[in-house]
């Protein structure tokens, strides 16, 4: 029995991960990772650290990424919902400036698979959410990069309105990113 169903999104590269739940009357059992189960859907990452964030209903956290040193991330909620988004920042990319979101929840235990070239994102779409993630490279504070939540040409849909959000709650970072179109790249070649 497999343990992880890869879902392919619209963006070549970019997954969603549906694990296997085994539940009854006590509650519930789920691998959440499985280095030989992800290699058999074709993702080989060497996850090298994990992060874990609390965030209040309205709080949008991204666009983010790191620009020298790429991380790939395996995010999930571990308590409420979020609405996840990952935008395609591979220069080379026929998907370049593409963006894809989803639903990720408690209940719904699906995770998303992020490849390195990518911006993140999530919205808070519940009072609490305790949000998870692997990363593939460690934090560098000096790398960090980000492009605007409401960047215009990249257009993404935040269901702010569906969830009663007037104005998100943004860091003052989160603030001043600029957009994709005014990023200026210095990656290292791999």
């Amino acid at each position: 029995m497999s343990k992880f169903t890869r879902v392919d999104t619209v963006i070549p590269d970019l997954f969603i991960i549906e694990p296997t739940v085994f539940g009854d009357n006590r509650g519930f059992f789920m691998e959440t990772h499985n280095k030989k189960e992800f290699v058999r859907i074709g993702i080989d990452v060497d996850f090298i650290q994990d992060n874990h964030s609390k965030s209040k209903k309205g709080t949008l956290r991204g666009l983010h990424f790191q620009n020298r040193f790429p991380q790939a991330k395996l995010v999930r909620v571990i308590r409420g919902e979020v609405y996840d988004v990952a935008v395609d920042i591979r220069e080379n990319s026929p998907s370049f400036g593409k963006w894809f979101g989803v639903i990720l929840s408690e209940e719904n235990k699906k995770q998303s698979f992020i490849p390195k070239g990518f911006a993140h994102g999530f919205l808070a779409l519940t009072d609490i959410v305790e949000f998870t993630y692997k990363c593939s490279d460690y934090y560098h504070p000096e790398d960090e990069a980000g492009i605007i939540w409401s960047d215009p040409e990249i257009s993404i849909e935040w269901p702010l309105e569906e969830y009663g959000i007037s104005e998100p709650l943004l860091s003052e970072k989160d603030k001043k990113w600029p957009t994709l179109k005014e990023l200026k790249f210095s990656r290292l070649e791999d």
